[in-house]
């Protein structure tokens, strides 16, 4: 199986990606869900001014490792001269597999700098910047979209056609508009539209929460590769399920709470691990705690333990009582 995400997409496999997500998918992250199935995975998205002035943090965010591979980093920003320069730089220092667009990410201090879903208010700026980016390195250019801005601008296929248009090689649609921001549901009739509308592939994106999702995503839409986000947090287990689904294989159940909590542990020390700062880097990896401990007896007494730790070795020892209690039958709501 080629290790190429273009030819990926264009053969009769469905790929399955990580979607880029801001604090989550990390390095430490995205190893372990390649571990678990995720065929292509994307960094955080990175700012292109933060990058064109060196600015460390931003930096770390494009470090990757060798077996991350197949990967892409995306970027945004609302200026192309300096989007290109920044993919120049991407290219020739950290040199991905591709390079990838943010016209999709809604939060908005991103949003009001006329950053990612706030480009989709000019779609002449997105195709200027996608131009400048495609002219400014020799690796693929892709482009992740939201449906529109907003109800009165939503024209997903409107908005593929104009990326095509400019190079980009591959759109990804969250078809929710900025303001759906995470709420209701996406239109995958919109990622089946765009995907029946561009010549080059489309990926789709959007409540894909289990396996069985991701096949029925995949078979409602016509969809090239699917990319799965808020449904990996806590769950990096989902790309087996959803490889198996699409392979039309048994959906291999969810871990046992042992292995939960083991695989939790991994993804901590890792992520200790790859920081140079191992506070800050435990105190950014408390989400991961809430995510993993997420729908467990007595999980919120849980959570508020998890919640005030400072070191690594309170987080083995807090998951080790809890599962000795468990297995003691002594956790309130567990089942006997």
């Amino acid at each position: 199986m080629s290790t190429d995400p273009i030819q990926l997409l264009e053969s009769a496999y469905t790929p399955l990606y990580l979607a880029p997500q801001a604090g989550v998918s990390e390095s430490p992250f995205r190893r372990l869900c390649r571990d678990f199935g995720a065929d292509v995975v994307v960094t955080e998205f990175v700012s292109a001014d933060g990058i064109m002035h060196g600015n460390r943090r931003t930096l770390d965010y494009l470090r990757f490792d060798e077996a991350e591979r197949p990967i892409g980093v995306q970027i945004f920003g609302s200026d192309p001269a300096m989007m290109a320069d920044a993919t120049a730089f991407v290219t020739d220092t950290f040199g991905p597999d591709f390079v990838d667009i943010n016209f999709g990410c809604p939060v908005k201090k991103v949003v009001k700098r006329n950053g990612g879903s706030g480009c989709l208010r000019d779609l002449d700026l997105v195709e200027d910047i996608i131009r400048a980016c495609v002219d400014a390195t020799r690796l693929p250019v892709t482009a992740k979209i939201r449906s529109g801005f907003d109800a009165e601008t939503r024209d997903p296929v409107g908005i593929g056609l104009r990326c095509q248009d400019a190079g980009a090689k591959v759109v990804t649609l969250h078809a929710r508009t900025r303001a759906d921001m995470y709420s209701g549901h996406a239109r995958w009739e919109e990622i089946a539209a765009l995907t029946e509308a561009l010549d080059v592939p489309v990926i789709g994106n959007g409540d894909v929460r289990s396996g069985a999702d991701a096949k029925r995503m995949h078979d409602e839409t016509g969809c090239a590769g699917v990319m799965i986000a808020r449904g990996s947090h806590g769950d990096p287990w989902i790309f087996r399920q959803a490889r198996a689904a699409l392979d039309d294989e048994p959906i291999p159940p969810d871990p046992t709470i042992e292995e939960r909590f083991a695989i939790c542990i991994r993804h901590a020390r890792n992520a200790v691990a790859y920081e140079e700062n191992r506070k800050r880097a435990l105190l950014e990896f408390r989400k991961h705690l809430g995510w993993y401990t997420r729908g467990l007896p007595d999980g919120k007494t849980l959570r508020g333990e998890l919640f005030q730790v400072t070191e690594l070795e309170q987080v083995e020892e807090i998951l080790q009582r809890y599962l000795d209690a468990w297995v003691a039958g002594e956790v309130a709501g567990a089942p006997a």
